[in-house]
């Protein structure tokens, strides 16, 4: 039998190492490991029961689970594999390949630019009068699951019309904002919230919404601290600290021509 082991299987058991061992992160990431390591002693229990000692009985109970415990760790687990499958298109390699099939229109450079100079302008006003916000650039990835969660604005985008939203007495005041196709599309939107461990202790939940809208989709999340009046932008799980008017300009017109 050791003979008869080619690169066919050297590959198989590689790829099989990999997809554990990213399976292995992303449950590590979503603080799910010990549901992982269960799984794996099941696995392992129910090969040698069914392989090793050929119990029949106890094997096709086991089957059994294996076969209904699919669509349960899918039910289970489906927002992480939303994430794996995401990150698995955001791959810059996918990414590349997909620019051949689709082509940046002209005058997007003119359309972004009407995007972020209302943002950029806005946030500065409520950073100098510490007004908290949280606005969500909409990019690739649809975020009607997210507008449907907040009050439907439909309107055109305007720096005036972001800082009445946003208003300390305006009842969409502490939820998100959601920007798509240079309008508000929806106000008092709830995001997803990030677990992530790496978020300074200072940041608060504005923050860890913002850096969790940013880890599920594509999209940019603007954030303006009300304690502080700091301006921060969460882009990819990752957050970029005190931008400046020009910082906040520059990283939004460099993110948003990345776009695919």
């Amino acid at each position: 039998m050791f003979f008869e082991f080619g690169i066919k299987d050297a590959i198989d058991i590689l790829l099989v190492a990999l997809m554990l061992y990213y399976i292995y992160r992303l449950m590590k990431e979503s603080r799910s490991l010990n549901v992982f390591v269960g799984i794996m002693v099941f696995v392992l229990m129910w090969l040698f029961v069914s392989q090793v000692l050929e119990m029949r009985l106890l094997g096709s109970i086991m089957d059994k689970l294996v076969s209904v415990g699919v669509i349960g760790l899918i039910v289970l687990f489906k927002d992480e594999i939303r994430k794996f499958l995401y990150q698995l298109g955001e791959h810059q390699r996918v990414k590349h390949l997909l620019r051949f099939f689709k082509q940046k229109k002209d005058g997007s450079e003119e359309e972004d630019k009407e995007t972020i100079m209302p943002i950029v302008w806005s946030c500065m006003d409520m950073a100098k009068g510490k007004v908290g916000a949280l606005i969500v650039i909409e990019r690739g990835i649809p975020l009607d699951d997210i507008v449907q969660t907040g009050e439907v604005v439909d309107a055109a985008l305007n720096k005036i019309l972001i800082e009445n939203i946003f208003f300390k007495n305006s009842p969409l005041h502490d939820g998100a904002m959601i920007i798509s196709k240079r309008r508000i599309k929806a106000a008092g939107c709830i995001l997803p919230v990030s677990h992530s461990m790496d978020i300074p202790k200072e940041l608060g939940l504005r923050h860890r919404a913002a850096l969790g809208i940013s880890q599920d989709s594509d999209a940019i999340a603007v954030v303006v601290s009300e304690e502080t009046g700091r301006i921060s932008v969460a882009i990819k799980g990752r957050f970029h600290l005190r931008l400046s008017a020009e910082e906040l300009e520059s990283t939004l017109a460099r993110e948003m021509t990345k776009r695919t």
